[in-house]
């Protein structure tokens, strides 16, 4: 398993704080035998609430990430029966690869926090913020779990205990990069038919991956290349299934972790791209 795995595990796990009860930061835990989950209130800023949804897993348990990889489901937001809300979007943080059976799951183990912005519609008033969280859990067996969470934000007084929390959360959601700004540091190039090679500039820390999430019906298959030169972490990517009606060019989004942070970016393949 790969180094970035265990270092991300670490990060992942100072997410969560010990259960306690219910207070004007947080809601109760909700959940069943292998998950709970419960919304915390951190600071708030620029007109925004900073929200985060956070999920404790019983040992040996997974989630997903918005991509789960090759079975499994993403998560699952709906804000239906909130007050005074203009917006709630969720980010999240860089996943792991995990090993599922015959497969790879893209997710999470341990303990995860999914950090919320939420702007109100009118700032002069408090948000009720209501959440029907619906995610996946596996072990051996999948199950599915639903939360029904309800949060007033903008009565509370103080500062809240799951401020940073909810930084160290957001602190591993990749951060958005232009692949034209990575000239000279990353190319891609063909590699045969439906095949490319994918190498980055070497970076300190942990050893990087990356993850494709292409338009419905399109599927990749990533590799490390080991035969890569010093100084670059390379990939080989090969197009495994697509649409019978749609052919190359195709803009998929690469997240990559590890390495300096995760971060993201969006290339065209089957196009002529940075060499």
């Amino acid at each position: 398993m790969l180094p970035l795995r265990a270092a991300l595990c670490v990060a992942l796990i100072t997410f969560s704080q010990p259960a306690r009860a219910a207070d004007v930061f947080s809601t109760d835990w909700v959940g069943g035998l292998k998950s709970k989950a419960r919304l915390i209130l951190g600071d708030a800023s620029d007109g925004l609430f900073h929200v985060g949804v956070e999920i404790k897993l019983a040992p040996g348990a997974i989630t997903y990430w918005r991509n789960p990889g090759d079975a499994g489901v993403p998560p699952i937001l709906s804000f239906d029966g909130s007050e005074n809300l203009a917006d709630a979007r969720p980010s999240f943080p860089a996943p792991l690869r995990l090993e599922e059976g015959a497969g790879e799951a893209f997710g999470y183990e341990h303990s995860l926090v999914l950090p919320l912005d939420v702007a109100p519609a009118d700032p002069a008033k408090p948000v009720t913020l209501a959440l029907k969280l619906d995610y996946a859990v596996c072990e051996k067996i999948c199950v599915p779990e639903r939360a029904d969470l309800r949060l007033p934000l903008g009565k509370e007084s103080g500062p809240s205990p799951y401020t940073d929390v909810i930084a160290a959360a957001k602190a591993m959601v990749p951060r958005p990069i232009a692949w034209s700004s990575l000239s000279g540091k990353a190319t891609l190039v063909s590699s045969g038919d439906k095949a490319w090679r994918l190498c980055l500039d070497a970076q300190p820390g942990p050893a990087p991956d990356l993850f494709i999430e292409a338009p419905e019906q399109w599927w990749f298959i990533v590799a490390r290349d080991l035969a890569a030169n010093a100084g670059q972490n390379c990939f080989r990517v090969k197009l495994d299934q697509k649409p019978d009606d749609q052919g190359l060019p195709v803009t998929a989004r690469l997240t990559f972790t590890g390495g300096s942070g995760p971060f993201e970016t969006t290339v065209a393949f089957g196009e002529p791209v940075g060499q």
